[in-house]
């Protein structure tokens, strides 16, 4: 049974909402904050990173309270508005290729707590903490974390026949995608989809684990005080099949001391190698690679016996796993996926002729692609409590920070 409550919003005003919202912080090059920053006065980038050049010489505590005071400088100024009332949402984000719907929402830290809110990602303790500080200090947040919940055929003629209705959103932004909300308020149509959220026994964490487990932190640390948003956290809840999922492709600044020629004879230990020379080859099907390494790509297939399968756990068939147990652990020396400074992502919705430019230019030796893993992999993963290895993932859709407002 899993339990879902509205929440008083903080939103921007409709006439500003296109100008307000803004990518996570992380996705934009220095010189387009700087842009943003300066000829976009309702950014929530000034929000989320106020002062921004003088951050590096301010301490966390500063930063944090910074953030606090220009929320409540937006708030003043009338470009936010708080809900009279407790509601859901609905919220679409169309691309060129994807459409996404989903619900907004409170979800339980005690369902967190008690694994009906499942996790398949391990968390860095400092950035946990890190985030609770954050949250602590602000008082609020404004990046949900993203549930799956199995397709239900009751709760998607629902939402087809509400997405017919006015939104009160309807913009689009400057990478092109079209945003819709709608607001959820009626008390019967409230308590109809807590109760159809209560039918589902399970929910998924698709993307956000950190922010989750920031929030349990918050509430194990600041529950007593007796604040009863500490006991929920914002997510965005989208049916199983809304969910587009990406692999993390891996480049490797250097060969751990072996020779090409070396490299490639210690791969057919584990792999069928095919050279596909120029062709910008990408893997088909689970348990295929590809590789860019002087200035060819591989197709590596990779061998399996009978028994592999069923011999072997759900993690160990995992592609990103069998990538660390055969190559990157004990070839490429790689043991820290995390930090080793070796290493990098490149998220695989991004062409892998940028991973051949990487290569080419020098800075790294060789480039691995994967093939992505499916929600099946992600929830059985979940069920058997098991951690995929870092940066397996990239998941959308991504929700616009500064779109909806969790005050704690």
């Amino acid at each position: 049974m899993s339990k879902i409550i509205p929440f008083k919003a903080v939103r921007p005003t409709s006439d500003k909402v296109s100008l307000v919202t803004c990518r996570n912080y992380d996705d934009y090059s220095s010189a387009e904050l700087a842009a943003w920053l300066s000829f976009n006065p309702y950014s929530f980038l000034h929000v989320i990173h106020p002062a921004y050049m003088h951050s590096q010489k301010i301490t966390l505590d500063k930063r944090f309270k910074g953030v606090a005071h220009k929320y409540q400088d937006f708030k003043e100024d009338g470009i936010f508005m708080e809900e009279d009332k407790s509601v859901f949402f609905l919220y679409e984000i169309k691309t060129k290729t994807q459409s996404f719907t989903g619900i907004v929402a409170g979800t339980s830290i005690d369902d967190y707590k008690n694994n009906v809110i499942k996790k398949h990602e391990d968390t860095l303790q400092y950035r946990v903490e890190y985030f609770k500080d954050y949250l602590h200090q602000t008082g609020f947040n404004t990046e949900p974390v993203l549930i799956t919940y199995p397709d239900n055929e009751t709760l998607s003629d629902w939402i087809f026949k509400k997405k017919k209705s006015q939104p009160i959103y309807n913009f689009s932004t400057t990478n092109k995608e079209k945003h819709q909300l709608w607001k959820i308020e009626t008390d019967e149509e409230i308590a109809w989809l807590a109760k159809q959220f209560e039918e589902i026994p399970e929910l998924y964490i698709a993307d956000g684990h950190h922010r989750s487990a920031s929030a349990e932190m918050l509430y194990d640390e600041d529950s007593h005080l007796g604040n009863e948003n500490l006991n929920y956290f914002m997510s965005f809840l989208i049916a199983e099949s809304q969910v587009k999922i990406y692999e993390f492709n891996r480049i490797i600044r250097d060969l751990n001391g072996y020779s090409k020629e070396d490299f490639l004879e210690k791969l057919s230990e584990h792999f069928i190698i095919k050279d596909k020379e120029q062709e910008l080859w990408k893997p088909q099907s689970k348990f295929e690679f590809g590789m860019y390494l002087d200035g060819s790509f591989y197709a590596l297939f990779y061998k399996i016996n009978d028994n592999f399968k069923n011999q072997n756990s759900i993690l160990t068939n995992l592609d990103a796993q069998i990538l660390y147990d055969k190559v990157l652990q004990p070839l490429l020396g790689i043991e820290d996926l995390r930090n080793d400074e070796r290493i990098e992502y490149i998220p695989g919705k991004q062409s892998i002729a940028t991973i051949k430019e990487l290569v080419d230019e020098g800075e790294f030796e060789v480039g691995f692609m994967l093939y992505p893993s499916d929600i099946s992999e992600i929830k059985a993963l979940a069920d058997n409590n098991l951690i995929m290895p870092p940066k397996s993932t990239y998941i959308e859709p991504k929700f616009r920070s500064g779109l909806m407002v969790y005050e704690l």
